[in-house]
């Protein structure tokens, strides 16, 4: 996007703003201000911006109350000291001025948005001069607004989030400081398997968690009552364990239902046929925290307990404080990310490359 001449040309922003909402309130709004260099760079050169981004999961064709961008519009007028327009019914033209910005709604609410419909990335292409993508978080999906608008876009780049998340997972891959780490976690081992193997091979630490490490914990022949494993696959459990180191929790909290106000904190080797383990305890909570600390490169997916139940929580807290106080490199960057390292490409990235190259 640096490249690009954006001087009184109308631009289209695909940004990551799916924020977390409660009550119609954000509760976070990292990928707002994350979204806003972009925006500034376009408008500093007199562009005509329109952004847009998915929020949640809505149904095509269906625009609910609650997965309107209307928040996010209002807090990014807050961040740019601008009131931002939210225009619905997008797709087939935008009122935009130089120097202006508006925010298209949410962009999965577009009938053949998720199946990348080669008429709706041609109708996306057609309102701009210039198409940019700059939500990586999003780049494994091959849709309308992340795939095809880049396809057919007059010119089509990255922008500056995209483009420094690339720039630094690549040098994080190819010439890690050490020692690298890594934490996968997540309810299936299935969903992550080949991630899980290939990262076995590049890092000195891969630390699991939530059902993930239940998996790992059953190969390594400790009892994990009726907690969410998948039995099967502990065979690829302890192949991957003799690949790189793989820190199991001592202790873990349990309980005999998600349900549960508290849980009991356990030895690992204590765990009842009726309990389930819910997170990690106290004592490897810490010695994680340790490992972290002494990070020269960590990367993160996913939390290592159910953390959205208070009792349940705090190994997950302790991990990201720790990742917070860590002086290496960080990632956070969700599915886009896992399947970057996997060394597959990504969809939206390809479509940009191909432009490139073209």
């Amino acid at each position: 996007m640096s490249e690009v001449d954006l001087r009184g040309k109308r631009v289209f922003i695909r940004s990551d703003l799916n924020v977390p909402l409660e009550d119609g309130k954000i509760t976070d709004d990292t990928r707002i201000r994350a979204s806003v260099p972009a925006i500034k760079m376009a408008l500093e050169q007199g562009a005509a911006v329109m952004v847009t981004s998915h929020l949640g999961r809505p149904t095509e064709g269906e625009l609910k109350p609650e997965d309107s961008l209307a928040p996010v519009a209002e807090r990014l007028g807050q961040l740019l000291k601008t009131r931002i327009p939210l225009i619905k019914d997008w797709v087939d033209g935008v009122e935009v001025k130089p120097g202006q910005v508006v925010m298209l709604e949410n962009c999965r609410v577009n009938k053949g948005e998720k199946k990348d419909d080669e008429g709706l990335a041609r109708k996306i292409a057609a309102l701009c001069d210039v198409y940019v993508n700059d939500a990586f978080g999003t780049a494994h999906r091959a849709e309308a607004t992340t795939h095809g608008a880049a396809r057919f876009a007059k010119v089509a780049c990255a922008g500056p989030l995209m483009a420094a998340e690339l720039d630094a997972l690549g040098k994080a891959l190819a010439d890690p400081k050490r020692p690298l780490v890594a934490i996968v976690a997540g309810s299936k081992v299935s969903t992550k398997l080949t991630i899980l193997g290939a990262l076995a091979e590049k890092v000195d630490s891969l630390i699991v968690g939530g059902g993930i490490a239940n998996t790992f914990l059953l190969a390594a022949g400790k009892p994990i009552g009726k907690s969410l494993a998948e039995r099967d696959l502990a065979g690829e459990a302890k192949r991957i364990m003799k690949k790189t180191q793989v820190p199991l929790p001592t202790d873990v909290v349990v309980a005999k239902s998600l349900d549960d106000a508290s849980g009991k904190t356990k030895p690992v080797g204590e765990v009842a046929a009726d309990e389930m383990i819910l997170d990690i305890g106290p004592e490897s909570a810490k010695a994680l925290a340790a490992a972290l600390k002494k990070a020269g490169t960590i990367v993160w997916n996913g939390p290592v307990g159910v953390f959205e139940k208070e009792p349940f929580a705090k190994g997950t807290e302790t991990v990201a404080k720790a990742i917070a106080g860590s002086k290496g490199y960080i990632s956070t960057a969700g599915g886009a990310f896992l399947e970057f390292l996997e060394g597959k490409k990504l969809p939206a990235v390809a479509a940009l490359e191909a432009r490139a190259d073209g």
